[in-house]
């Protein structure tokens, strides 16, 4: 037979070799996938499949019932931290480009690189929207990136956290120092128990003027958090002229559920507002916020005193004129909003 050879010259004083040996043509073989979702199979399994020894890139794919059909996928390195508490599934990954990324039964909770958008979203658009927010509630909130963002407010002078899940806190200190570094504050006080329990405690009515629920999607431990008989809940805990902020989906998604909430805090408050935020690593790249008060007021909510936002050092995302735009809707999701 026939040789060919191909000199590959690296430089003036190398070169290496290859033999091609011409073959009769043959059709391809069906490249096999592994199966990477939580669905397909075990996350840790496929970490430790032969891929790594062949130097293929390892990839976490997230899928969910709730948006089905489609997957975001993240390159990683390493598995830095996997537990199971009694309520769900935890895991950090060390992503490639994303940072530290924190999982909850397989879905995206945060990343170190887009975390800000979110954290700064919930936790300044109502604390802005009152006018002196004493005491605040963050009802979830594990990873403790909307109380890093409460206690840059000194009107703030009490800070309950209602967390369900002690493994999410103590993962979010040892991977996620630079969103969990408010935990001593001395405002600070920390609940570990079911939410839809606390708040019906006697001693929590009228008790604050801001609440935030920084809740994981409606599966799971968060599921009863969008229910109407916490949102009941919601409403009595809230001092005169008190702002809920609650984390509200996706207009891409969830526009049905979305659509529901509304409708369910309408019954207890005068104004409820949908605000977006945009987070690469969510679903579709966007998540919003229901802000509800139990007054009336401007739409949308306006800042109620943008000197203050000026004293706040290293905003990433939230700035007065963006408080405005979040609540400036497309036509698709205004129609169905006012339709609920």
């Amino acid at each position: 037979t026939t040789k060919e050879y191909l000199h590959l010259f690296c430089d003036q004083k190398s070169a290496f070799r290859l033999m091609l040996e011409p073959t009769e043509f043959k059709q391809p073989k069906k490249r096999k996938i592994p199966a990477t979702s939580i669905e397909e199979a075990d996350q840790s399994k496929f970490i430790r499949t032969s891929c790594e020894a062949k130097g293929i890139s390892k990839w976490f794919s997230e899928k969910s019932p709730m948006w089905p059909g489609q997957a975001l996928a993240l390159e990683f390195e390493e598995v830095l931290y996997d537990e199971k508490s009694p309520y769900q599934e935890i895991k950090v990954l060390k992503s490639s480009n994303w940072g530290n990324v924190l999982l909850l039964d397989g879905i995206i909770q945060l990343t170190d690189r887009d975390e800000f958008s979110y954290h700064e979203m919930i936790a300044h658009i109502p604390l802005f929207a009152h006018s002196n927010p004493e005491k605040v509630l963050i009802i979830g909130g594990g990873d403790g990136g909307v109380l890093r963002e409460v206690v840059r407010h000194k009107l703030v002078k009490e800070v309950t956290i209602c967390e369900i899940d002690e493994l999410v806190i103590r993962a979010g200190k040892k991977f996620f120092p630079q969103v969990a570094s408010a935990w001593d504050d001395p405002r600070v006080s920390v609940h570990h128990g079911d939410a839809a329990k606390f708040v019906q405690q006697e001693n929590c009515k009228n008790s604050f003027d801001v609440i935030i629920c920084d809740s994981s999607d409606p599966i799971g431990p968060a599921a009863p958090l969008f229910e109407t008989p916490f949102h009941r809940c919601l409403s009595e805990c809230l001092r005169p002229g008190g702002k809920v902020c609650t984390q509200a989906e996706s207009i891409w998604l969830n526009l049905d559920l979305i659509a529901r909430l509304v409708l369910d805090c309408k019954e207890f408050y005068y104004t409820t507002q949908y605000a977006s935020t945009q987070t690469p690593t969510y679903p579709c790249g966007q998540i919003g916020f229901l802000l509800c008060s139990k007054e009336g007021g401007e739409h949308p909510p306006r800042c109620d005193n943008p000197a203050r936002v000026c004293r706040l050092e290293d905003l990433r995302y939230y700035n007065e004129d963006i408080h405005r735009a979040a609540f400036v809707l497309p036509e698709f999701v205004k129609q169905k909003l006012n339709r609920s």
